[in-house]
């Protein structure tokens, strides 16, 4: 920069120009004119015309690195202010109408140009080769920090005050709150985001999950690896989320209570089943459609009485069962051990807090602060307050009556049927496509689907008598079952 400026200076000594305003892009990308400091310059330009009489750059690839915006900027201020483009290589008796000097500004724009494009290209295959190994290239989003350490290249690590946040967005959400809910709650703990986008754009932003988009390319498509950072939140919490968000490719409708099997449902052509309602004479019918057969229209109440019989007739066998039952116990109790100790922690630190705040107005008591000191501290620290009577709304738990109430209800947690009735829309979607693995197909009314889930292929038999389902195949080894899985538990 300084190079330039001097160069320019000198410029202007040599052919006697008097100076009067020199103008800096300090860094800015060459490749438009929509850059401050030439905004700045051409307003001076307006504001003086007449009175200036030459624009004198350092080289032609300072003024811009485009083409035929470069010449279509130069042509403007000569014919609209009357003023010369020079470079500091060029004398100011040069007539930019000649062909020779036409052309050799437009090699000189022209390989500015081309060097650009190759400097884009590069920085893109880099962004590109680092998005492949994992790692985080952009600003850190909310919930982390950018580090880099002596000698390594900058990463992403989570700031553990900004994550709770994140971790109670995201536990808010799997747990039925509204959007607009879950945002005012975290606000009033520092959360700082206003838009009304705010917590979908957190919910569907893989980063916190661990996990790094790879943009689709024309030979490759989108796919998702897995980061070098930590995630705030697990993998499968990530996953359930977009679930309910409907950002999953296959999903393609919204989910609706009243048309519980639209987007699962599929004819037997192969084609997904819309869901509308007919009127008939005294009241509205649902139909299941396929757009691609005409006339196949399926009474919906029909299909949804199947599909509730046929959970009716959907149990684990005796030795499934009580494998199930005593590894939800194992996982309860390793669950309520983390809470008791989490809750002892969390319980010390709001202790530390209330003292501090005691401390604080102590102090403004006995005039030792000012009020506008008081206030600043006071509220730092109960945001640090809130921020802990959250994270303890999360994990303080009565051990005892949490052991009681999961022992109660344990004989629902494994009663399919009584799961598929009590679940919304969004969970009877994850239990049907979890039960029948292949996806359920209608034909002349009657439910088909290829296989079920190994865990329940002891009722393939009578499901197959009483005429409920039809099983295309036996059932199959699927690799280990979801139950033994975070997002099974």
């Amino acid at each position: 920069m300084e190079f330039q400026e001097a160069s320019i200076k000198q410029y202007c000594e040599r052919y006697n120009m008097k100076l009067v305003a020199l103008f800096k892009d300090n860094g800015q990308c060459s490749d438009n004119f929509d850059r401050p400091d030439y905004i700045a310059l051409e307003t001076f330009i307006k504001k003086h015309r007449g009175t200036v009489s030459y624009l004198v750059v350092m080289a032609h690839d300072r003024f811009s690195r485009n083409l035929p915006e470069a010449l279509m900027k130069i042509k403007m201020l000569e014919d609209k202010y009357g003023l010369k483009v020079l470079a500091s290589d060029e004398s100011p008796d040069i007539d930019s109408r000649d062909p020779d000097v036409f052309l050799n500004r437009a090699f000189k724009y022209l390989m500015a140009n081309s060097e650009l494009l190759r400097i884009r290209q590069r920085t893109s295959r880099s962004i590109r080769q680092a998005l492949e190994g994992g790692r985080f290239v952009n600003k850190a989003p909310y919930g982390y920090t950018n580090q880099k350490k002596e000698g390594q290249k900058r990463v992403i690590v989570i700031d553990e005050e900004k994550a709770v946040i994140i971790r109670k967005i995201f536990h808010d959400f799997l747990f039925g709150k509204t959007v607009q809910q879950i945002h005012k709650e975290a606000k009033a703990i520092g959360y700082t985001a206003a838009s009304k986008s705010a917590i979908p754009r957190v919910l569907s932003n893989p980063v916190y999950g661990g996990l790094i988009r790879l943009p689709e390319t024309a030979t490759a498509p989108e796919k998702f690896i897995k980061g070098i950072h930590q995630g705030i939140v697990s993998e499968a919490n990530y996953w359930r989320c977009q679930e309910l968000l409907g950002n999953l490719r296959h999903k393609k409708t919204v989910p609706d209570e009243k048309v519980p099997l639209r987007g699962i449902l599929k004819h037997s052509c192969g084609a997904h089943m819309t869901a509308g309602f007919s009127k008939g004479k005294k009241r509205y019918y649902l139909y299941y459609r396929c757009d691609s057969c005409k006339r196949v229209n399926i009474n919906g109440e029909v299909l949804h009485r199947n599909i509730e019989e046929i959970f009716d007739y959907l149990n684990l066998s005796e030795s499934k069962l009580d494998k199930l039952i005593h590894l939800i116990k194992s996982k309860l109790r390793e669950s309520l051990g983390i809470r008791e100790a989490q809750t002892k922690i969390k319980k010390e630190e709001l202790a530390e807090i209330n003292q501090k705040i005691e401390a604080l107005e102590e102090k403004l008591i006995s005039d030792n602060i000012g009020s506008k000191t008081y206030q600043k501290w006071f509220k730092k620290f109960s945001i640090q307050k809130a921020k802990i009577e959250s994270e303890m709304s999360l994990v303080n738990t009565d051990k005892d009556e949490v052991w009681k109430k999961a022992m109660s209800m344990l004989p629902n947690l494994t009663n399919l049927s009584y799961l598929y009735q009590k679940a919304s829309v969004h969970q009877k979607h994850a239990i049907l496509r979890e039960v029948f693995k292949g996806g359920i197909t209608v034909e002349a009314g009657v439910l088909g689907t290829p296989f079920l889930h190994p865990l329940l292929s002891s009722n393939a038999l009578i499901l197959k008598e009483k005429g409920l389902l039809k099983i295309e195949q036996p059932s199959q080894n699927l690799g280990k079952s979801t139950a033994c899985s975070e997002i099974g538990n």
